[in-house]
């Protein structure tokens, strides 16, 4: 069963990846470069400061720091765990994949996939009510996990299990953040 389903992980990211075209290398090398997510990350933190005043953003900064080192953290636990060779190490398919870029870390499970989606959790559940279309939040984890695939570091089964780890953890902070707000830090009545 495990031997079915790491071959269909690997044939999936053979089509994943072949559709990718050294026109569009560029572009998702940039993607994929976590600090060129910054300006977004700004204009994110701004918006939120604006609506829900300077010291709720800090506690709520304070859970996503708590949030990604606890994710990051358990990446590295897992990937040093399983040393699954990421793609671009494999030697029985990274002859003929596209290698965009090369890490000499393990594959399972993506810390992009995880980070990214614990975080987009946390904040959509904790801020959903305040902007009506928080929902496209998911778009970043979407296509900074992606990037991954594209350039050859993981596999499409590395960037589910992120995602799925990232989303449980993210809700799950999202509770401890909504238990600690009432007992600590409420909301000021306007």
């Amino acid at each position: 069963m495990l031997e079915k389903i790491l071959s269909l992980d690997t044939e999936l990211l053979v089509f994943l990846n072949g559709l990718g075209s050294p026109t569009y290398d560029a572009l998702w090398l940039f993607i994929t470069k976590q600090s060129n997510w910054i300006p977004l990350f700004l204009l994110l933190l701004y918006v939120i400061f604006k609506k829900i005043g300077g010291k709720q953003t800090l506690y709520l900064l304070l859970f996503v720091a708590l949030l990604v080192t606890f994710t990051d953290q358990m990446t590295n636990l897992f990937k040093n765990g399983f040393q699954r060779l990421r793609p671009c190490n494999n030697p029985e398919i990274n002859s003929f994949i596209r290698v965009v870029q090369v890490r000499n870390s393990f594959s399972f499970f993506s810390g992009h996939a995880a980070n990214s989606m614990a975080v987009a959790s946390f904040l959509y559940f904790t801020l959903r009510s305040y902007f009506k279309y928080f929902v496209l939040i998911f778009l970043w984890p979407f296509i900074f996990a992606y990037s991954r695939i594209y350039l050859g570091l993981h596999y499409p089964g590395d960037i589910l299990m992120g995602y799925l780890f990232g989303f449980t953890f993210g809700f799950l902070m999202y509770k401890l953040y909504k238990v600690a707000q009432k007992k600590y830090f409420p909301k000021p009545n306007l």
